[in-house]
C-alpha cells in the first residue's frame, strides 16, 4: 500500500525514486547533495521567484546606452548558478556522458520545472556547437559553456517567430547573408527561452536558399559583437502563466554576427537535433513534476481528515494514488530510455543510423505521453486538495501552471504525433521500436500492437492523420510498460566528486 513509510519517503525524494526505478545511481552522492540544497534553500528561492512574476527589462543605462539587462531578485541568480556548478551542463562533455546531467535535471524539475529550461537549452547549445562548430568557433565558445563557476555562459535555442510555431519552413523569415566572410542575421524571434543567454542557436534562411524547411540553416549567435557591443536586442520579457524561472523574450536581430553550424543543407536536421535534446529533458521534467504533484497530494491526504479518517484511507482515493504511482514508474522508464538512447546517438551526423531513428520514435512518444500525464496529475493534485488547491498562497496550483507549459514546449501533442507518424512511415521506426522493447512486452500484446500500427499506416492519408492520436494513446503507455519490465542496466559515468 502507498501509505507505508518507505513508499512515502521514496515518493518525496526525486533521488530515491530514480534509484527505485533505475537501480544504482553512479552519481548518487552528487544528486543527494543537490536535493538537500533544494530542501534547505532552493525551494524558498523558487517560490519567491514564482510569486514575483515577470522580471522587468532595463533597456538603457543612465547615459542612454542599450544594455538589455533583465532585473529580478538576487535569489534567482543564486538558484540558477547552483545548477551550473553542480554540472547540469559541464558534466556532459567532461564526463563524456549525458546520464548525470539528466538525473540532476530531474532533481531540479521536481522542485522547479521552469529552472530546468536554462540548463536544457544551454546543454542543447553545447552539444550542437561541440559537434557542428568549426574549430575556431569551438575553441572560442565551448570553454565558456563548460565553466564550473559563476562566470559560466548560458546558451539558448531560438527558432520560433511570430507566425511559425511548428511550421518553421513556412514562417521563419530571419535572413542570413554572407558579407566579407562573416554571416549576418536579420529578423525577429518571438518565443526565445532564456533570453538572457550569452549564446543563441538560431534558425535562419541564407540568402538564395530554397523555401520550406530544406532552406533553413542553423547559426550560433553571441550576445556581443567582436567590438563588445550588443549583437542582438531584447524587445521585451513575456508575461507567462508559469515557468517564471526561465525568462522568455522577444529577440531582435539586426545584422547580428553569427557562426554557421554544420553544412547549410543540414540545417533542418540540426534544428531537429536541438529540439529533440530539449524534448528528452521535457519528458524527464514532466515525470518529475508528476512525482512532485503526487507527493504533495499524498502528504496532504495523509493529514486531511474527512468522514472520520484521513482521506488517504478512503478506498477510491487510495486506488487513485496506487494507479498514478504505478503509471509514474512506467513514465520514468519511457523518459529514461530516451536519455539512454540519446546518450548513445547524439554524436551522429546525417545520414543517421537505425538507432537514431529508434530514438526519434521514443522521444516523440515520451514527450507526448509524459507531458499529458503531468497535466492530468497536476490537475488531480488540485482536486485532492479541494478548494485550497486553487489558492496561489499554498502553491498547489503552480504545478498545473507549470505542466501546461511543458505540454507546449518543443511542440505540443499534435506535433509529436505527426513527427512520430512520419518516422514510422519513412524510416520504419515502429519496427525498430518493437524489436527494442520485445524482451519486456507480453508476446500476445506485442503482436496485437504490431498489427494495430501496421493497419493504421496503410490507411488513406487523411484518415491516417485524423486517427493518429488514438494510435499514440495506445502505443505510448504500451511502450512505457514494456520498458519498465525490461529494466536494462543504467550506464555508469564517473562521479567527479
Amino acid at each position: 500500500m502507498i501509505s507505508n513509510k518507505k513508499s512515502e519517503d521514496t515518493l518525496q525524494s526525486p533521488v530515491q525514486f530514480l534509484k527505485a526505478v533505475l537501480g544504482p545511481l553512479p552519481a548518487e552522492e552528487t544528486l543527494a547533495d543537490y536535493e538537500r540544497w533544494w530542501e534547505c534553500e532552493g525551494r524558498a528561492l523558487s517560490m519567491a521567484q514564482d510569486r514575483a512574476g515577470t522580471p522587468w527589462l532595463q533597456m538603457f543605462d543612465l547615459l542612454g546606452k542599450r544594455i538589455d539587462a533583465v532585473q529580478c531578485a538576487p535569489g534567482y541568480w543564486t538558484m540558477l548558478r547552483k545548477g551550473y556548478r553542480e554540472g547540469l551542463v559541464w558534466r556532459a562533455i567532461k564526463e563524456n556522458s549525458l546520464i548525470t546531467p539528466f538525473q540532476l535535471g530531474y532533481v531540479c524539475a521536481f522542485n522547479d520545472p521552469g529552472l530546468y529550461c536554462p540548463y536544457t537549452v544551454s546543454l542543447a547549445t553545447l552539444l550542437a556547437l561541440s559537434k557542428y562548430g568549426d574549430e575556431a568557433t569551438k575553441s572560442r565558445y565551448v570553454p565558456m559553456l563548460l565553466r564550473e563557476d559563476e562566470s559560466v555562459w548560458q546558451g539558448a535555442t531560438w527558432m520560433t517567430e511570430a507566425g511559425s510555431g511548428s511550421d518553421l519552413g513556412g514562417h521563419v523569415e530571419t535572413v542570413a547573408r554572407l558579407k566579407g566572410g562573416r554571416w549576418l542575421l536579420t529578423g525577429e524571434k518571438y518565443f526565445t527561452s532564456n533570453a538572457i543567454a550569452e549564446l543563441g542557436v538560431v534558425a535562419a534562411r541564407p540568402e538564395g536558399a530554397p523555401t520550406g524547411v530544406r532552406g533553413l540553416a542553423l547559426f550560433l549567435t553571441p550576445k556581443r559583437r567582436d567590438d563588445g557591443e550588443l549583437n542582438f536586442c531584447i524587445r521585451r520579457i513575456k508575461d507567462k502563466i508559469a515557468t517564471r524561472s526561465v525568462f522568455t523574450g522577444e529577440i531582435e536581430l539586426r545584422d547580428s554576427e553569427a557562426h554557421l553550424l554544420g553544412k547549410p543543407e543540414w540545417g533542418i536536421y540540426l534544428i531537429l537535433e536541438v529540439l529533440n535534446c530539449s524534448r528528452v529533458a521535457n519528458a524527464m521534467a514532466s515525470v518529475a513534476l508528476a512525482q512532485r504533484a503526487i507527493a504533495d497530494a499524498f502528504s496532504f491526504a495523509r493529514h486531511r481528515v474527512a468522514f472520520g479518517k484521513p482521506i488517504i484511507e478512503h478506498p477510491l482515493l487510495r486506488q487513485q494514488f496506487e494507479e498514478r504511482k504505478a503509471t509514474l514508474k512506467t513514465a520514468l522508464a519511457l523518459a529514461w530510455e530516451c536519455v539512454k538512447v540519446f546518450n548513445e546517438i547524439w554524436r551522429e551526423t546525417p545520414p543517421y543510423s537505425e538507432k537514431f531513428h529508434l530514438f526519434r520514435i521514443l522521444v516523440h512518444l515520451a514527450k507526448y505521453w509524459t507531458a499529458e500525464f503531468a497535466v492530468q496529475t497536476a490537475k488531480w493534485c488540485m482536486e485532492v486538495h479541494g478548494g485550497i488547491g486553487t489558492l496561489a498562497e499554498f502553491g498547489v496550483e503552480r504545478w498545473l501552471r507549470e505542466a501546461m507549459i511543458l505540454a507546449v514546449w518543443e511542440g505540443p501533442a499534435h506535433r509529436q504525433i505527426l513527427d512520430g507518424l512520419e518516422a514510422m512511415e519513412r524510416k520504419g521506426a515502429h519496427q525498430l521500436l518493437f524489436e527494442h522493447i520485445a524482451s519486456g512486452a507480453e508476446p500476445k500484446e506485442l503482436k496485437e500492437m504490431r498489427a494495430h500500427v501496421e493497419a493504421h499506416l496503410v490507411l488513406p492519408t487523411e484518415a491516417k492523420e485524423a486517427g493518429a492520436e488514438t494510435l499514440f494513446q495506445a502505443l505510448a503507455p504500451f511502450t512505457a510498460r514494456a520498458l519498465f519490465r525490461k529494466r536494462s542496466d543504467v550506464p555508469r559515468p564517473r562521479d567527479s566528486r
